[in-house]
């Protein structure tokens, strides 16, 4: 059922009401809303998949390519180098041409990455297939920065949390999605042929995923809303585009010391999940030798977990709009999860360490929305785009680094030791976590705009119903 959100109409004009010839903005919530969302959701689901679907089977990919394992982690981490460069350029254009144009970029060049991908399964082409995922890396970057900007633009004042932790679920499944079928459906096969044959048939599955979705894209995506759903998106209409200067945009926001305090610890923390996403297999075969497809399970668990963590977050940020209070509580979690998981890593049950990465995944992937939500609260009126593209840069930064130096450290002194270094990282994004200062600009907008067009409503129906009287009585 579609929700409309208006002020009481002119009597004579049958317009919204008016006070002075000052018209208080019409708002409206479309079903539509939804659809967007879903949509956006599943190509980047698709898009997520193909990040870790080398890294899940490792081992298998290096003797396929006959390649080391750190050439296998870069499978991974060009997600991550790809988009710190190209980051700011994109969420250039996202202001300037809006959401339907990166929407068709994206879904292109992810459908594009996977075709180049279907034609790299055969042992000489590492070359082809690594092509094919720097391709949809750079997909991935006109991805990242949109789930805030769909809830701003789309849902309303009381579901933008809700609707930005659908944006990120989609990521997180996809994410889940590359931990369990690639073991499924690429075994540890002796037979290179054979081996060929399993790669290829996930490479096809997923370029036909990808292109079907490219299309429903091109059909059904829409830029905005014909009416805004908030009065903060009201007022943002107003303003002129020529006005806006995305150079001064991003000093305004590097100046908002809370904000950038979020960015260091958003990158802490996912960088953090990151690394361990990127080395899961790595961790799980040392400790249980030939456990490829459970350590896809435990993956799939760790981000299954985090889902159900977003999701949770959301509605509780919506009901509640403790922003600071959820983000720190979350962090801490996070980091007490990190702790025990790699206490528990080496001590032979399978089930415990289910157990401890679902907690783990919980979390630590459920902190994600809480970051862009709460760097939307920090930066209004700023782009959404541009505060969940710097929040993504520091991920990816601080992802490649961790990713890189957890692996040097697992090497050389053993998991323990590297889940040990992230656990020093997140116990300081903690710390640096209850130092924000917890300014909700959006609240305070949304709340003023409310509460003025509530007080122009009081006086139009004051004027329209005492203009009578004073005219009957004139003569007094």
């Amino acid at each position: 059922m579609t929700v409309i959100q208006k002020n009481e109409p002119d009597v004579q004009s049958g317009h919204p009401a008016s006070l002075h010839g000052e018209a208080v903005p019409v708002t409206r919530l479309y079903k539509r809303r939804w659809l967007i969302v879903f949509l956006f959701s599943s190509y980047s689901l698709c898009n997520s998949f193909q990040w870790i679907q080398y890294g899940i089977i490792n081992n298998i990919f290096m003797r396929f390519y006959n390649v080391d394992t750190f050439t296998i982690d870069w499978m991974s981490m060009i997600y991550m180098l790809t988009y710190i460069p190209l980051i700011f350029p994109v969420t250039w254009l996202l202001d300037k041409r809006g959401l339907r144009v990166i929407a068709l970029v994206a879904t292109a060049m992810n459908c594009a990455g996977t075709w180049i991908k279907v034609t790299s399964a055969r042992p000489d082409l590492f070359g082809v297939t690594m092509l094919g995922q720097l391709t949809v890396s750079v997909a991935q970057v006109f991805i990242l920065g949109m789930p805030s900007r769909i809830a701003s633009v789309w849902f309303g004042s009381g579901e933008v949390s809700t609707a930005c932790s659908i944006g990120v679920f989609g990521n997180q499944l996809g994410i889940a999605i590359g931990f369990l079928v690639p073991p499924i459906l690429v075994p540890n096969v002796e037979d290179m042929d054979e081996l060929a044959h399993h790669i290829r048939v996930m490479f096809y599955i997923t370029a036909g995923v990808a292109t079907l979705l490219f299309i429903l894209v091109v059909m059904v995506f829409q830029e905005r809303p014909e009416i805004p759903p908030t009065q903060a998106q009201a007022a943002a209409r107003l303003i002129p585009p020529e006005s806006y200067s995305y150079t001064a945009s991003i000093m305004r926001l590097l100046r908002n010391r809370p904000f950038i305090l979020l960015i260091i610890t958003y990158g802490l923390n996912v960088g953090c999940f990151y690394a361990v996403s990127t080395l899961l297999n790595r961790m799980i075969i040392e400790h249980y030798p030939g456990e490829e497809v459970n350590a896809g399970r435990i993956g799939l668990t760790i981000v299954i977990a985090g889902m159900v963590g977003s999701l949770i977050c959301g509605i509780w940020l919506d009901k509640s709009k403790t922003y600071k209070q959820t983000t720190l509580a979350v962090y801490l979690m996070s980091f007490l999860g990190m702790l025990v998981y790699a206490f528990t890593l080496s001590l032979g049950h399978l089930w415990v360490v289910f157990i401890t990465a679902g907690a783990l995944g919980f979390f630590m992937t459920g902190y994600l929305p809480l970051g862009f939500e709460f760097a939307v609260e920090l930066t209004y009126p700023e782009s959404e785009g541009t505060s969940s593209g710097l929040l993504n840069c520091s991920a990816q930064v601080f992802g490649i680094i961790f990713t890189i130096c957890q692996g040097k450290i697992m090497d050389a002194l053993g998991t323990l030791a590297g889940n040990i270094f992230l656990c020093v990282f997140l116990l300081i994004g903690t710390i640096m976590t209850g130092f924000i200062k917890s300014d909700l600009r959006r609240q305070r907008a949304n709340q003023l705009e409310r509460t003025a067009a509530a007080a122009k409503r009081s006086d139009v129906l004051d004027y329209g119903t005492t203009t009578p009287f004073i005219q009957q009585h004139s003569d007094l």
